[in-house]
């Protein structure tokens, strides 16, 4: 990188002169090709501008001249376009051996065979590209396209003020329509709000980009690391929902990057290279961009949008520019918009006035959302273009259940919105007298109602919803949210204050499930699967790294001493994976005993069903293990050969079909003639339609999401369970085209409760 640095400070030296003369922006531009072609040792050097929509040349250096305002490429067309497009960087030794090569005959370029170009970016929005070309084939090296990036972030700033580009000006304040609008979203954290549109953070607008005194602006840096630092340590100490949740955890690692010398160091070799310290503070977040859009893993870009945070509060302090609504204070009740959010920046609201938030971006693993889980605010994310839909001070209405925001709402939205709003408290309402009832169906026979969960606070769902237990505690969470791997104490605290809260109701450990699509930055993968949710992950991953499973087995024992320990073990291929875990769970009770450790008074061990192939082997599992879990979310997706996160396929399977019903009803058989007991834990359980059909088929060992406890119970208590089983059986041996509207069908006939 210090080559980088005084590569970037050469040519910025020589364009602080253009930039400060008062010839016109034109004749600047011509200047720049010229610096950066002759640092570069380039023949050509080329500035593309976004105007009226199209990509043209505005100035060059070695193509030809009479080319300049004349060529003009589309966004996605050819090298330049494809640079706008996906704002990302090309170098390329071979120009013409790009997919998307496309040759301007005009330009004279047919002798040039090497290419790089970097995105010229204004406000995170592109507004043209910078290029450089060689005649040999050429790759610029890391330190030359460091250098043109430095660069492109100072022309931003000429071709903004010139107001020569597309889009100089500030983001649409206004949207284009006022009115009413529905915007669909992803659900994060369910719930429904009503307030005013604030958006959380108005646009930091970097005036200068050049340094005069590099070590001034150094010192400039120093000083806001400093108020930032002092900033997140008080906000951590001062959080008002609980101590001990894994909200602690998330604050501690985002405390952990406040504190990352890395990230230090790196905005210091940018102002090494001639920025100002806001500057260099942008350009190092420009750079976490472009890695955050290479990145699969949503775990992993979500702790890059924590960086992102921190660099967005670093770069408010050090500029000046201090005024989040946060800050500000918020005078109403308020759903707040942001394109993303980091949990820091979440504690930092009124939680008396803020009702609800929208994310442009956001995922259910998200830092922020396990944060506004924890106090109790509705999330939606992924609701796209929100800037141009939604304006400061619009009412908004937040249907995070239904998945929606109301911009402007019409009488009859707003009507409608309170309806639900009413209906829903009344659901409540019902369900909640529901907590102390047992859920027995009406011919008698008695349903086990669990609830999955993940999180220590989540164990308080038992006593609100009254279930009969904890089905499956997701005890990866911990590892996902955890900068290093979770020390064995530290595990052990989380289960035995787990089982503690629990009381005499039973908690079903489920083992790791790391690795494929939940990939942890800590562990290195010694591949990287093509198909991440059949890969090496689970209890694969666990028994090749037996060392990580032997602490997790040691945490769990000690943690349960004195109290039944039941563990399961997830993405169970075949019966001699079971064996060898549990032979690993047996040695570690027996490692415990010979130093006289006080051990749990019983351990019971399960296993998921989710490969199918497991179904072939119960005669081999089934006196090894006292439970059976279904999972059907992976099972299903397995079955049909469907991914369930591509939204192309999520309606191409139905859990009511006749391949699963049928599948499900081959496992009943066996799991009660070896008295072992067969549960579902996955969200098929959860939706009262396809409960009473698993119910049907002699399954009644549910585990849920907590929310859908109430509707269970209700739904178990007006069924009549031998009468639908029979009725199945004739079902499945001749299922109709619709095996959905049959089932629903023969609930309202009978008068059983689905809403």
């Amino acid at each position: 990188m210090p080559a980088a640095a005084s590569s970037a400070r050469e040519i910025l030296v020589r364009l602080h002169d253009v930039m400060a003369s008062r010839t016109a922006a034109q004749a600047k531009l011509n200047a720049v090709v010229g610096i950066v072609g002759e640092a570069m040792h380039s023949e050509v050097c080329s500035i593309y501008l976004l105007r009226d929509g199209e990509l043209e040349l505005y100035a060059t250096r070695g193509l030809a001249q009479e080319a300049v305002h004349v060529t003009k490429l589309a966004l996605g067309e050819g090298l330049v376009g494809t640079i706008a497009k996906d704002g990302d960087v090309l170098n390329l030794d071979e120009a013409t051996s790009h997919p998307d090569f496309a040759y301007k005959p005009e330009t004279g370029e047919e002798k040039f065979h090497s290419f790089a170009g970097v995105p010229i970016i204004r406000r995170e929005r592109v507004i043209g590209v910078l290029a450089v070309q060689h005649a040999d084939p050429y790759k610029y090296d890391d330190v030359e396209i460091e250098a043109l990036q430095t660069v492109a972030m100072v022309l931003s700033e000429l071709i903004a003020n010139a107001e020569l580009a597309d889009g100089h000006g500030t983001a649409a304040a206004r949207p284009q329509s006022t009115a009413a609008v529905r915007i669909p979203g992803l659900k994060l954290v369910e719930g429904m709000g009503s307030g005013y549109a604030v958006y959380h953070q108005p646009r930091i607008t970097i005036e200068h980009t050049v340094a005069e005194d590099t070590e001034a602006e150094r010192a400039r840096l120093y000083a806001a690391f400093g108020k930032m630092r002092e900033q997140i340590d008080r906000m951590a100490q001062q959080a008002e929902f609980g101590v001990g949740g894994e909200h602690d955890e998330i604050l501690e690692m985002y405390k952990m990057f406040a504190y990352d010398e890395g990230w230090s160091r790196r905005i210091n070799e940018a102002i090494d290279s001639g920025l100002t310290a806001e500057a260099a503070i942008e350009r190092v977040q420009q750079r976490t961009r472009t890695r955050m859009r290479q990145i699969d893993d949503p775990l992993l870009a979500d702790r890059m949008h924590d960086l992102e945070d921190l660099s967005n509060r670093l770069l408010r302090i050090v500029s000046g520019q201090m005024g989040t609504a946060a800050q500000l204070g918020l005078r109403q009740d308020t759903i707040l918009i942001a394109r993303n959010l980091g949990p820091a920046e979440l504690l930092e609201y009124d939680r008396r006035r803020l009702k609800g938030v929208v994310l442009e971006e956001g995922s259910l693993t998200a830092h922020v959302t396990i944060v506004a889980r924890a106090m109790g605010v509705p999330v939606l994310g992924r609701v796209k273009g929100v800037r141009r839909a939604i304006a400061e001070g619009d009412l908004l209405l937040l249907d995070v259940t239904e998945g929606n925001v109301f911009v402007r709402p019409s009488n009859a939205m707003a009507e409608a919105f309170d309806a639900r709003a009413a209906v829903r408290q009344k659901r409540r309402a019902a369900y909640a007298a529901l907590k102390g009832e047992v859920p027995f169906t009406k011919d008698g026979h008695r349903v086990t109602v669990m609830v999955n969960a993940g999180l220590r606070d989540d164990i308080a769902a038992l006593d609100v919803t009254g279930a009969d237990g904890i089905g499956l505690f997701r005890t990866e969470f911990q590892f996902l949210v955890s900068a290093t791997l979770p020390a064995r104490e530290r595990q052990q605290r989380l289960y035995k204050d787990v089982l503690d809260a629990a009381g005499d109701r039973p908690v079903v450990f489920r083992t790791v499930d790391i690795g494929g699509d939940k990939a942890l930055p800590y562990l290195a993968q010694d591949d990287n699967d093509e198909n991440p949710a059949m890969g090496w992950r689970a209890l694969r991953l666990a028994l090749g790294r037996a060392g990580l499973m032997k602490v997790q087995a040691r945490a769990l024992l000690e943690a349960a001493a004195g109290k039944t320990l039941n563990v399961m073990f997830p993405m169970v291929s075949e019966a001699w994976e079971l064996d060898e875990a549990r032979a690993l769970f047996e040695a570690q009770r027996a490692y415990l005993a010979e130093r006289s450790r006080k051990l749990p008074v019983e351990i019971r061990y399960g296993a998921m069903l989710e490969v199918p192939a497991l179904a072939e082997q119960l005669d081999l599992l089934l006196p090894n293990i006292d439970f059976l879990s279904v999972g059907t979310n992976d099972l299903t997706q397995f079955l049909f050969a469907a991914d369930r996160a591509n939204p192309k396929l999520a309606e191409r399977y139905d859990w009511l079909s006749p391949s699963i019903l049928r599948f499900l009803a081959r496992v009943v058989a066996p799991c009660r003639a070896a008295n072992v007991q067969l549960a579902v834990c996955g969200e098929m359980g959860g939706r009262p339609l396809e409960a009473m059909a698993l119910i049907g088929l002699g399954i009644d060992r549910l585990s849920i999401t907590p929310a859908a406890v109430g509707p269970i119970k209700a739904m178990v208590r007006t069924l009549d369970r031998a009468t639908l089983m029979t009725w199945m059986e004739g079902l499945l041996a001749a299922p109709p085209r619709d095996m959905r509207g049959a089932l629903a069908g023969w609930a309202a006939q009978s008068g059983v409760e689905l809403a």
